[in-house]
């Protein structure tokens, strides 16, 4: 009975967000917009999450190529790991992880503080200053996500890449320019504007879940606790979920990029 209950409050708030998402998308076309807010979340979102991205690109490029690099001298094709590294980290990789850090460490704090407003009847107060919380909180942080997101993924598909070469060349004694050459005849323009419209979606759903778990939020302190931990979990499943479809929509059937 409790698993059942969980479930459908899980599911009511996870309607609730898609409605939020609606909310959101109207007020944007209206132009309601909070600058001072949104520089602040920008802020947020972007500096103050750049080194622990930088570090968590930076190492798993170095382990990628550590994996693959072995194996395709092994097949005569050493000249190949920087491509497939590229083509990884651009299409997958450097989206994903960026995203994943990003909710742990910013959307759990969308939660979290929104979910302490609404437990202390702050969310209140701004109606009865007749404000609208969607304008003042959300809109800030579905921007700010939305405009970081894909900066934050290039910058990290930059480092995973020198941290692929440095490794590539250190152990593995396959050249800079040939690496860097590879690079270059496997990645397309696609393939790093896939990887921003995914940073661009990524960043509107951990905006939105975050937020409207805060708004949603119940019981004090420990709906505070709660909200968070399920806020986080629902962004990384939505995330990978939509991971898939995305990636089926873009790169579904026989491609050519190894050619």
């Amino acid at each position: 009975m409790q698993i059942n209950s969980s479930l459908g409050i899980w599911t009511r708030r996870f309607v609730a967000a898609l409605f939020l998402g609606g909310q959101v998308i109207v007020h944007l076309i209206q132009g309601k917009i909070y600058r001072r807010n949104t520089l602040e979340q920008m802020a947020a979102v972007g500096p103050e999450s750049l080194l622990i991205a930088l570090i968590t690109a930076g190492f798993v490029g170095m382990v990628f190529t550590i994996q693959v690099s072995r194996e395709f001298i092994t097949l005569g094709a050493g000249n190949l790991a920087g491509g497939v590294l590229a083509l990884s980290l651009a299409r997958e990789l450097s989206p994903v992880l960026t995203a994943v850090i990003v909710t742990g460490r910013v959307g759990s704090a969308f939660a979290a503080e929104i979910g302490t407003m609404q437990v202390t009847e702050q969310i209140d107060a701004l109606y009865v200053l007749k404000t609208d919380p969607v304008d003042y909180l959300v809109i800030p942080r579905v921007i700010a996500c939305c405009l970081m997101l894909p900066l934050l993924n290039i910058i990290c598909l930059i480092t995973g890449l020198a941290g692929g070469l440095l490794i590539s060349s250190s152990l593995y004694n396959i050249p800079p320019n040939l690496f860097l050459e590879s690079v270059q005849n496997f990645l397309t323009l696609w393939d790093l504007v896939s990887g921003e419209i995914k940073a661009l979606v990524f960043g509107g759903v951990i905006a939105v879940i975050s937020t409207n778990w805060g708004l949603t939020t119940t019981g004090g302190a420990k709906g505070v606790g709660q909200s968070t931990t399920t806020a986080v979990v629902t962004c990384l499943l939505s995330i990978f979920i939509l991971d898939f479809f995305l990636s089926w929509s873009m790169f579904h059937g026989i491609g050519n990029s190894v050619l």
